[in-house]
């Protein structure tokens, strides 16, 4: 490494493309080729995911150097290789690996926020119990973890909330992060929830060589969700910027640094427990991805049944490197481990695919006692670490490893807990787990301490009726099924036929549940939701059975194929031929496919394959049918040896079969891969048409505030001489409410009042009403009955223009900043009100551009009280996205009054006044639907 000399440089090449051309004649003997730095890694060599890591680890043990992570997934070329390993830094000894760090904090007692309603309740909770506690230990480059603690949690989450809020960011609008696992992550998406909005994680792109499939997929998830705002990293701006033309809600892209220029926001909306907390998008199967609808009371609801079921507390020390844009990471890991106070040791997860023993050696380091995984990891673990790589390892605390979120396999299971019990892993802390989206992560869990029932079951019965006999030992032939326990308390699981009868135990069926964290749907998508739905029972898409209350799950529901009535599942099939020599393991995906001659089923095989040579795909493809017929006691009807990347996974690596299905029947699946410049030039040029439509869009957007704009300030001067020429103040009003009714009716602006039998119709009141922009009080003057007075700051008299026209309508003017005069205002305030004058006030006191509720003066509920008047609170919605705070020009929409129902005083004195303030600004809060700025 850093060699001194050119000949020593060309030595150190040279040794760097033996081993590169040799795991590349290793994976595919058949096609030994020239190794060159420019060499192509996926194209020319046949490197995948897998061979990557297995790659990355003799070229550092080899040259002693601890290589990059990223190049998993970033390196092209040995050229790549080469240079980052000038500058790798040299690789810890085996001797010397890190020893177990001290304890760290540790809770003073197991309680928990159980009073709390929503996320950010269970934030400020752990601020206020103990907000110096270490809550995240977040690995990055280097051997030491970066402690966040739950004040800089909050502290970090709130500049995130302050920078959104100058972006004009609204209570429930939608903000996508596509942001990897790390400390912006962690801020983004608490801040976005503290600034009122809705988090939509979505995974970053991985490569190039799949980008257009990715920046399709995406398009979808940010349209269902009328994302406005993309959180990104600086990398990901090229892709971000092709979304941002093909999405019509997409306002800005934005990266971590530009979200926390702003100081903190001390501000915290006020969130009910049925609010949306985050959309998860099913990385599903489909080509259109679902939006599952979680509220806080769901995630809550799910993280404490969970919880209860483990025995979690604070004593614990969960270890993950799952990514939190999936919801086993985001769910089971952070947000389960921030509720119950026990500190998360975060990995990135090419962290852990660069080195699996990462993952182990982070559980012996911090003592940790949770994890969970899916079924690959705990294959990579048993694949790609040796012994002298975990010498000295001590797992002996590791209490429960979850194996969820893909089928769990009795072979992993049994060859996990048999090489690492000499490290100190017990059989019983493996806990295959099932979950999913719907029921926000986890539905069934196994009781803590035992061991993995595998239940084996005889092929014919099961393929032919769905029934699960038992198979005797000596029954080769027999299917394994892992246990994956009891629906959580207060959850319950049903197995269903087709007419939705439920079955007996041991027969397979349509799996459904019901539970207090089941979703309310899919958002924006009301087929799918039906779909979802079936009385009071929601669909799981996956076919099981049950036996005395444990869960065996053996397919998905859509996945089972269905041929001269016998029913093939996939998995089987699948895992057989990623052994056949030749195939690329994890890289097959089978399905059924409809005939549309005869209408029967057809089995299809689709493979990937670095293979060209016929002989050699003949030899395979005849290789895939004599398993199929091992397996399923039939042929495929068709096999496809497709090039790498061909098969469509999701970001967790699940085989999406019914994508590959729809690629098939479209004949789009045999085409050749696009090269990573071709896609993006096919990707620049289709989202010229979208580009154009919002330049289009935005013209019109132009031309209307033009329109507008000059439509106001020629009809604001003819009815301003109007008004105060006028003799008599009836007139006033009727010519102020005629401009105004003319302006909304010219520029098309519908405005619906609601609940004006509310005024007191025989005697004044106080009105009170939100602020949200300049055009409030035109709103006002259009929609209300005409008499009464507004209550106005006295800094409008400055301007004669304003102080006339509002002296014509009767507008009495207050001090805001000098107290005596104030004071002196406030009880004339109250004198007018008690000779009967209505008066209207907008208790905020100003506006701003972003959305929320400011707290209110009590100016108008003092006068109120003390004259014994009515307060009867009025709600605006519409002006704000008008014309918001600081804009040049007006946009189109539609304005919406609301008059609630009238709240007397209960009293004269100052407590009554607080009464009638709470209560009126509750009532406009619950309308307004924008976030308690209070």
């Amino acid at each position: 490494r850093d060699p001194s000399s050119a000949a020593e440089q060309q030595e150190a090449q040279q040794r760097l493309l033996e081993i590169i051309g040799g795991l590349s004649a290793e994976l595919h003997p058949q096609q030994r080729r020239q190794v060159s730095l420019q060499s192509r890694l996926d194209a020319e060599l046949g490197f995948d995911s897998l061979s990557r890591i297995e790659l990355l680890m003799r070229i550092g043990q080899a040259f002693g150097v601890s290589l990059p992570d990223e190049l998993v997934v970033r390196a092209e070329t040995p050229a790549d290789l080469w240079q980052a390993l000038q500058q790798a830094p040299e690789a810890l000894p085996a001797n010397e690996r890190p020893a177990p760090l001290p304890p760290g904090d540790s809770a003073t007692d197991d309680k928990t926020p159980d009073r709390a309603r929503t996320l950010l309740e269970v934030l400020q909770w752990h601020l206020a119990a103990h907000p110096e506690r270490v809550h995240v230990h977040l690995y990055g480059s280097d051997d030491r973890p970066e402690e966040i603690t739950y004040r800089a949690l909050h502290e970090g989450a709130g500049r995130v909330a302050a920078a959104l809020g100058t972006q004009g960011l609204g209570a429930g609008q939608t903000v996508a992060l596509m942001l990897p696992t790390g400390r912006d992550y962690l801020f983004a998406f608490l801040g976005v929830l503290m600034a009122g909005g809705v988090p939509v994680p979505i995974y970053p792109p991985a490569r190039p060589s799949q980008i257009e499939d990715h920046l399709r997929r995406h398009v979808g998830i940010l349209d269902n969700a009328q994302a406005c705002l993309l959180l990104t990293v600086d990398e990901a701006r090229l892709p971000a910027r092709l979304l941002l033309a093909q999405v019509p809600s997409l306002r800005r892209v934005l990266t971590p640094a530009e979200l926390t220029v702003a100081g903190p926001s001390d501000l915290m909306p006020r969130l009910r427990p049925d609010d949306i907390a985050f959309l998860q998008y099913t990385s599903g199967s489909t080509g259109s991805p679902k939006g599952v609808v979680l509220s806080h009371a769901n995630l809550l609801a799910n993280i404490r049944a969970m919880g209860g079921a483990i025995g979690a507390s604070s004593r614990d020390v969960f270890v993950s490197w799952l990514p939190l844009y999936h919801d086993m990471g985001l769910i089971g890991a952070w947000l389960g481990s921030l509720y119950y106070a026990c500190p998360l040791v975060l990995m990135s997860p090419l962290a852990f695919l660069a080195r699996p023993q990462r993952w182990l050696w982070a559980i012996h380091r911090h003592g940790g006692t949770l994890s969970a995984a899916p079924n690959f990891a705990y294959e990579l673990c048993l694949g790609k670490i040796r012994d002298e790589d975990i010498a000295g390892l001590d797992l002996s605390r590791w209490r429960l490893a979850f194996n969820g979120a893909e089928p769990v396999s009795a072979k992993t299971v049994r060859r996990f807990g048999q090489r690492f019990a000499a490290y100190g892993f017990r059989h019983k802390a493996m806990a295959p787990v099932y979950g999913l989206a719907e029921c926000a992560v986890g539905l069934a869990f196994p009781p803590v301490g035992r061991e993995v029932p595998i239940d084996r079951v005889q092929r014919e019965p099961m393929m032919a009726s769905g029934e699960a006999v038992p198979a005797d030992a000596s029954d080769t032939q027999a299917l394994s099924f892992v246990g994956c326990g009891r629906g959580l308390p207060g959850y319950h699981l049903r197995v269903v036929d087709e007419q939705g009868n439920m079955l007996p135990d041991r027969r397979q069926g349509r799996l459904q549940f019901r539970g207090p964290s089941a979703t309310r749907g899919y958002y924006r998508n009301p087929e799918q939701t039906r779909k979802l739905f079936d009385g009071q029972w929601l669909n799981t898409g996956d076919l099981a059975y049950l036996d005395r209350g444990e869960l065996y799950v053996t397919s998905r529901w859509k996945d089972l194929i269905i041929r001269a009535g016998r029913n093939i599942h996939p998995y089987e099939l699948e895992e057989a031929v990623g052994e056949i020599p030749g195939v690329r393991k994890g890289c097959v995906a089978v399905f059924g496919s409809v005939d549309p001659d005869s209408g029967t089923e057809r089995l299809v095989v689709l493979a990937e394959t670095r293979q060209t040579d016929p002989a050699e795909l003949a030899r395979m493809t005849a290789a895939i049918n004599e398993q199929a017929v091992a397996l399923t006691q039939t042929s495929a009807d068709d096999v496809l040896l497709v090039p790498p990347h061909t098969v469509l996974k999701t970001s967790s690596g699940k085989i999406r079969r019914a994508a590959c299905r729809e690629l098939y029947e479209s004949g789009r699946i045999r085409r050749a891969g696009r090269t990573a410049a071709w896609q993006w030039l096919r990707l620049a040029l289709s989202a010229g048409l979208p580009q154009l439509k919002r330049a289009w869009r935005r013209l019109l957007e132009g031309l209307y505030g033009a329109y507008a704009g000059c439509l106001f300030w020629v009809l604001a001067p003819t009815f301003w001489l109007l008004v105060v020429s006028s003799p008599r103040p009836a007139w006033c009003w009727w010519l102020s409410r005629a401009g105004a009714r003319l302006l909304a009716r010219l520029t098309a602006t519908p405005m619906r009042v609601e609940g004006l039998q509310n005024l007191p119709a025989d005697r004044p009141c106080v009105l009170v009403s939100n602020h949200t922009s300049y055009l409030d009080g035109i709103v006002l003057v259009a929609t209300l009955p005409p008499g009464f007075s507004f209550v106005a700051k006295a800094e409008l008299q400055q301007s004669w223009y304003a102080r006339w026209f509002l002296r014509r309508l009767g507008t009495v003017f207050v001090e805001r900043f000098d107290l005596q005069e104030s004071a002196e205002d406030a009880g004339r305030l109250v004198r007018l009100a008690k000779g009967g004058r209505t008066l209207s006030f907008f208790p905020e006191g100003t506006f701003r551009r972003a959305t929320g509720l400011l707290p209110f003066h009590m100016g108008a509920f003092v006068a109120a009280a003390s004259a014994g008047l009515p307060v009867v609170p009025v709600t605006l919605r519409g002006p704000r996205r008008i014309l918001p705070a600081e804009a040049a020009l007006p946009r189109h929409g539609r304005i919406e009054v609301v008059v609630g129902k009238s709240i007397e005083p209960k009293g004269d004195g100052w407590s009554a006044a607080i009464k009638l303030r709470d209560e009126a600004r509750a009532e406009i809060l619950r309308q307004c639907g924008e976030p308690d700025l209070s």
